[in-house]
């Protein structure tokens, strides 16, 4: 039985539900855990999480939407509904306080990506986005698609590794054994870390794991949701609760996995070229010092052979701003505010949403993702 819908509110399962399905679970919706005033003059939203691959040449899925906060809402709920993370949604809607948004606020959601380059074939992960792309291989007859979520990511000083490698083991309700290195870490701040944590809701690992081919590092779910979309694990992937339920059983035993760092993607979409970026790693900030080659180096290699002008002046904007918004840099090319005013406007509740599970909400009241990053527990490289 659906219960009242708290301070997380609704969570996206990912699913294709059928029409049925979403008419019934919008009336449950509407009745019990959502105002009308909520649904006027919205359109059905498209889920974040699941898409049907463009053809070779094609590289953007998904459209950006815009939604209105209601007055209990935060942007980490409405983030987690529309499975974003918590960057994401905070560059999306600079200037927005993300703990009180306030009724009627619009909020940006970033539900388009550009793919990552390379080939489309198993886990893909960008740290520079905080996102997972998995390509499964397709049902006979049935067309390609990607399945994409918000990760967490190792902290300045545990980075997760970046590399090509596969998984090797999974594992449901796994047990924690903690590394002698975080236990030394958490001894000097006056904290005993048990030798091994069992299965439960005090499990940072969450309900299921996967390990890759560098034994140290896992995919795995977290007890802490609101630590996905920041850098907070001791160099382990973590994924909201429902979407590492959800991945668990499509990923096979020897699926590549390619870890890469891409804080620019450039990609095209209907004959536009479009530009995607995000703030660099602390690491990379550093040692880029400002500069934007990168970007630029980005977009040279996307545009390489084809008759296609490039606004550098827009391009180099997005960069600096780096919102995470695919956003075209044609001369000519529409500007943000123009794109945004025609975004369709969605429901702060979608209706494909499920309950959040007891136990998932242990963090919801933590003050800032500063005193979050400090509290959690990830599991990490010995």
């Amino acid at each position: 039985m659906l219960r009242p819908m708290d301070r997380a509110g609704l969570v996206h399962r990912g699913r294709s539900w059928s029409a049925a399905t979403t008419a019934f679970l919008a009336l449950i919706y509407l009745s019990g855990c959502a105002s009308l005033s909520d649904w006027r003059g919205a359109r059905a939203p498209t889920p974040s999480d699941r898409f049907q691959l463009p053809p070779q040449g094609s590289d953007v899925v998904g459209r950006v939407q815009v939604t209105s906060a209601r007055y209990e809402d935060t942007l980490l709920d409405i983030a987690r509904r529309y499975d974003l993370g918590y960057e994401e949604i905070i560059a999306a809607n600079p200037g927005v306080d993300p703990w009180l948004p306030g009724a009627g606020t619009r909020v940006v959601l970033p539900t388009q990506f550009v793919l990552p380059g390379g080939a489309r074939e198993g886990l893909v992960l960008n740290l520079a986005s905080m996102r997972l792309f998995y390509f499964p291989k397709p049902a006979p007859g049935a067309p390609a698609e990607v399945i994409t979520h918000p990760i967490g990511i190792g902290r300045e000083g545990w980075l997760t590794p970046q590399g090509t490698m596969h998984i090797i083991q999974k594992k449901e309700k796994p047990a924690w054994t903690v590394p002698e290195s975080v236990r030394r870490e958490h001894a000097e701040q006056g904290e005993t870390l048990p030798k091994i944590v069992p299965p439960g809701p005090d499990n940072p690992l969450g309900d299921f794991a996967m390990r890759l081919s560098n034994p140290s590092y896992l995919i795995h779910g977290t007890n802490q949701p609101y630590g996905v979309g920041i850098r907070v694990s001791h160099g382990c992937v973590r994924l909201y609760p429902e979407d590492i339920a959800r991945l668990f059983p499509l990923v096979p035993m020897g699926t590549p996995v390619r870890i890469i760092n891409e804080p620019y993607m450039a990609g095209w979409r209907d004959g536009q070229l479009y530009l995607e970026a995000h703030q660099p790693l602390a690491e990379d900030a550093e040692r880029w010092n400002g500069s934007l080659e990168p970007m630029e180096r980005t977009v040279a290699a996307k545009t390489n052979g084809q008759s296609i002008g490039v606004s550098w002046e827009k391009a180099r904007a997005i960069a600096r701003e780096a919102r995470g918004l695919p956003l075209p840099i044609a001369p000519g090319s529409p500007e943000l505010a123009e794109l945004l005013a025609k975004a369709p406007q969605v429901p702060s509740v979608p209706p494909w949403a499920v309950p959040v599970e007891e136990g998932a909400e242990a963090v919801q009241d933590a003050a800032s993702a500063d005193e979050l990053a400090d509290n959690q527990v990830g599991p990490p490289p010995s």
